[in-house]
């Protein structure tokens, strides 16, 4: 609380602070030079020390009789503090006749480093010519260990900054690494997507050729654009009246696949120009495969439906007689013009290439104008439906479709069953053709066959 000013002062407490005061005072110069919180030196313009505190000899752990007259300030240095005293120190103090807050590092007695700020001045006699130096010397450890530290974190702080800007460069060359390999991975998948399309071209007809009296359709779907189909299918002329035709699916995907694939492919054709009879044909195609592959230790077969379509000498000109032949394939369909839908029967039939000598059966059918025969891979009938998409399609929902629809051609038969294949989505894993050859219920002007591989 403030006193008011109209009060008298307490002679008591005057008393108090005046002894205070006298006992401050009894303090001797001496006293307080010697006992002061900082060091405190005067040397002869050479550096001789002349006098110095108690404090400083303290610090330093050095006698006075050792010091005084015996000892220059340069003395009391480091060698670093010696050699900036001779070169800076002492001639700046020379020309401006005082320096304030110089850091230096003194030695102790111990050996030990004392990190200080030292400030002199030069005094003059009466003429103005220099007498002595007198230096104050603080005691910087304290601050020494401050600047220091924060020259540690200082230090800490670019290094981790460096190893940040480090670890950021290396991060944008890991992206940019990773960027271009993505780039070279879809370059390179583009070029084998489009090697296998090439490929896959030259194992399957790039169109079906036109029959005279007959149409054709045919429809290619591979389960993955990367990877080699294993399907394989073909429609080409024996002689001016006889056609032959096959569709198959060899073991196994990729190069395996198509080397297996092309090679049965050109037995086939082959074959047929040899000795068209059906059975004949395939095992024809059985030896070739037991010899090539089984024999050598590396069984690999294939299913195949081989047939040959012609003209019968005994009945209309627009009917056609079919033989045909099956290796362990599904049966081949037949859709009367007005519906109705029969399975082939092909009896016997083993998967070709497995035994040396597999017995083969050659069925015989008609074709009238309207009907069509379908033959098909297990992709169809083996695609995946059902909500958990554990079901299979079969062979009875196939036929079902079929008969439902009605379908009139083989070019209407396709696209019925392309529409099927594409409803059945992720349940179509396997590779899948379609081959329709019929007789058309008015004979059309010939034209190529619609051929919609995938």
């Amino acid at each position: 609380m403030c006193r008011r000013t109209d009060e008298e002062p307490d002679p008591g407490t005057d008393r108090a602070t005046d002894a205070a005061f006298s006992a401050l005072l009894e303090d001797s110069p001496e006293e307080l030079y010697e006992q002061a919180p900082c060091g405190y030196l005067s040397t002869l313009m050479d550096g001789t020390v002349a006098k110095i505190n108690a404090t400083l000899l303290n610090w330093l752990g050095l006698d006075r009789e050792t010091v005084i007259g015996r000892t220059r300030f340069a003395d009391l240095l480091t060698v670093g503090g010696k050699l900036y005293h001779e070169t800076h120190f002492a001639p700046l103090l020379r020309m401006q006749g005082q320096l304030r807050g110089i850091a230096l590092e003194m030695r102790a007695a111990s050996g030990d480093r004392l990190p200080v700020l030292v400030s002199s001045t030069v005094k003059h006699g009466s003429g103005g010519e220099p007498l002595l130096i007198r230096t104050t010397v603080f005691d910087a450890s304290d601050r020494r260990a401050y600047e220091s530290e924060l020259l540690r974190r200082r230090k800490e702080a670019e290094r981790a900054r460096a190893e940040a800007e480090q670890a950021r460069a290396e991060a944008e060359r890991e992206r940019e690494r990773a960027e271009q390999a993505l780039r070279q991975a879809e370059a390179d998948r583009a070029r084998l997507t489009d090697a296998i399309a090439a490929l896959q071209r030259s194992l399957v007809p790039s169109a079906l050729p036109a029959a005279p009296g007959l149409e054709s359709a045919v429809y290619y779907h591979t389960a993955s654009p990367d990877r080699l189909g294993g399907d394989f299918y073909d429609f080409f002329p024996i002689d001016e009246d006889r056609w032959a035709f096959f569709l198959g699916d060899v073991c196994g995907k990729g190069p395996a696949a198509a080397a297996l694939t092309s090679l049965t492919r050109y037995t086939l054709r082959a074959a047929a120009l040899h000795d068209p009879e059906p059975a004949h044909a395939l095992a024809t195609l059985n030896t070739v495969l037991h010899e090539q592959y089984t024999a050598a230790g590396d069984p690999r077969y294939c299913t195949a439906v081989f047939g040959i379509i012609e003209a019968r000498a005994d009945a209309a000109p627009d009917h056609r007689r079919i033989r045909i032949a099956s290796g362990g394939h599904p049966p081949a369909l037949l859709i009367r013009a007005g519906g109705k839908a029969d399975f082939v029967p092909t009896p016997g039939g083993l998967l070709v290439g497995i035994l040396p000598d597999a017995p083969f059966t050659t069925a015989h059918t008609t074709l009238a104008p309207g009907d069509t025969l379908l033959l098909y891979t297990d992709g169809l009938t083996e695609a995946r439906t059902g909500p958990t998409r554990t079901s299979l399609f079969g062979d009875d929902a196939l036929h079902a479709f079929i008969t439902d629809r009605r379908p009139a051609g083989p070019q209407e038969l396709v696209t019925a069953l392309t529409g099927l294949l594409q409803s059945f989505g992720d349940g179509l894993d396997d590779d899948t053709a379609l081959l329709a050859i019929g007789v058309p219920e008015t004979q059309p002007t010939t034209t190529t066959a619609t051929n919609t591989p995938r």
